[in-house]
């Protein structure tokens, strides 16, 4: 039994319980003491006063009343005496002092009021004074004795000490009486409460079975009690919780496992498209046959956002030694776009060698000729170049006709190059303006948009425009996934930079594309890559 009342005394909350309800008990008896004392000073000064009061009545008795002032103080020194009183002062009315005996009185006569101050308790030197008036008397003097109070202050350090006593007794009995009933009624239920809270963690913790609970011996209709209950019951809603976790986490992890084998077949797949999309772009074979036939130089880079992409350029040959320029950007990302991307791609190269205008010659060229005219006597290159690029118009009224609905357009500049004279006839459907760039002048001219976008509105008009390429001059092309490329901080790559760039590039074309990538690739640094970057160079380096 006491092992167990030392071990709840251990406890952080018996310990506060028991300082606080002893020092509670102090500080009440505490209180009652001090007017205890006083008033048993009171009864003892009361007494050593009587005492003095019945010989100073006697005195009076014997004294005549027209005595004089010497011989009434010599009656007064006749009690010194006494055991109690040690001397004392005689006043007439006036306030005249008459004379004194023994120890003189710290009490004076123009300190005495009859009505408040009649008396004066030295603690220092264990001494009273008490005042008898001319009034209490009967007489016309004042009488002023000195006391020894070592009996009082006896009387009270012993009451003290008596009453002290009885306190911590009483102190003591209260602490441990209450302690004991707090200890069965609050601690130890609290003590079991803060076991079973860690059995709880532990179980939680380690995945273990219901613990048995000591709390659950005790049952109680207050408020510790239902804090016992909301515990249990939080206790079984966490577990509940945890089951139902685990349950998810089972299924999750299943759904996880079908996922991951979905897309690695995703995965799979989109890799073959990516390399069929690639198969649509013209290889290095296909640019290098081309450029050894020709005498032109060709150069591109492609980097798409995504598995797939929907940029694309092309390069391929048409009648008349012309050759079709491409470069283009369907709206969008993903598989959406990169299948537009084959849709918009592989009508253009048909339809560019299939297309054949009615008409003469001659009335074709005056009804499709720039604003500004043909470029020289061309005529029957520029009715060749006429009838390729008509694939815009038939390629724009199909996709409109049959996908419109979905929304999808791409932006385009196709071109038709006479390889002998560099001759560019060509049509900007919305896509980004491109740039001549001259060795000596830099930016020497810049091919914008003529047209709009092609997939949106049918039997729309596409504007031609004609421009010479002179020699070793880059036509240089890009979608707008280089002047959207952002940084980490989120900043453009933008066209002024750009432009900047081109102002002072390098004379051949390879050399460009590659100048300029690495550019943009520095720039994102990498970060997330949001848009498919295509380049496009393409260089007149022979003179014919």
């Amino acid at each position: 039994m006491l092992n167990k009342l030392a071990k709840l005394f251990k406890t952080r909350l018996s310990r506060r319980v028991v300082f606080w309800l002893f020092a509670s008990v102090i500080i009440i008896e505490a209180i009652i003491l001090v007017p205890s004392v006083l008033r048993r000073e009171q009864e003892l000064l009361g007494q050593l006063k009587q005492i003095s009061t019945e010989k100073v009545s006697i005195l009076m008795k014997v004294s005549p009343p027209q005595a004089a002032p010497e011989n009434v103080l010599n009656l007064l020194s006749n009690l010194q005496g006494s055991s109690v009183i040690v001397g004392g002062s005689l006043y007439q009315s006036n306030g005249q002092k008459v004379g004194t005996f023994g120890e003189q009185p710290g009490l004076l006569f123009q300190d005495v009021d009859a009505a408040e101050k009649k008396d004066f308790l030295d603690y220092q030197l264990s001494r009273y004074d008490v005042a008898w008036t001319a009034l209490e008397l009967g007489q016309d003097y004042l009488f002023i004795l000195r006391h020894d109070a070592t009996m009082v202050e006896q009387g009270v350090r012993g009451f003290i000490l008596r009453v002290i006593g009885l306190v911590i007794i009483i102190s003591l009995v209260v602490t441990a009486g209450t302690w004991i009933a707090l200890q069965r009624i609050v601690i130890a239920p609290v003590v079991n409460l803060r076991k079973d809270l860690r059995k709880a963690a532990e179980c939680i913790c380690d995945d273990q079975p219901h613990p048995q609970f000591d709390s659950n011996f005790f049952k109680r209709n207050d408020e510790l009690g239902e804090v016992i209950v909301t515990f249990q019951e939080m206790y079984q809603q966490i577990y509940q919780a945890i089951d139902q976790r685990k349950q998810a986490e089972i299924a999750l992890k299943n759904s996880y496992n079908r996922i991951e084998v979905y897309s690695k077949a995703l995965n799979l797949e989109l890799e073959k498209g990516r390399q069929i999309q690639l198969n649509f772009l013209p290889n290095d074979d296909e640019i290098k046959q081309i450029s050894l036939k020709s005498g032109w130089e060709f150069s591109a880079y492609f980097k798409p956002a995504r598995q797939v992409a929907g940029d694309f350029y092309d390069i391929f040959e048409l009648s008349n030694n012309a050759i079709g320029i491409a470069i283009a950007d369907v709206c969008d990302k993903g598989v959406g776009a990169a299948l537009f991307m084959a849709l918009f791609r592989s009508l253009i190269r048909i339809f560019s060698k299939e297309t054949k205008l009615r008409g003469t010659a001659s009335n074709l060229l005056e009804m499709y000729q720039p604003k500004g005219g043909w470029i020289g006597d061309y005529s029957t290159v520029n009715l060749a170049h006429l009838n390729a690029l008509q694939s815009l118009n038939l390629t724009n009224d199909y996709v409109a006709h049959y996908h419109g609905s979905l929304g999808m357009f791409a932006t385009i500049f196709f071109g038709i190059l006479d390889p002998k004279t560099g001759l560019l006839t060509y049509v900007n459907a919305g896509h980004e303006p491109l740039f001549i760039l001259n060795p000596q002048e830099g930016i020497r001219e810049v091919l914008t948009s003529t047209s709009p976008a092609i997939g949106i509105l049918s039997n729309a008009n596409f504007s031609i425009s004609q421009v010479y390429l002179k020699p070793n001059e880059i036509l240089f092309g890009f979608t707008d996934g280089v002047t959207d490329a952002r940084d980490c901080q989120k900043s453009f790559f933008t066209i002024e930079k750009l432009r900047h760039l081109l102002q002072f590039s390098p004379p051949k074309a390879s050399e460009l594309v590659d100048y300029i990538s690495r550019n943009v690739l520095s720039h994102t640094k990498g970060a997330e890559q949001f848009d498919d970057i295509t380049l496009l160079a393409v260089q007149r380096s022979v003179l014919e």
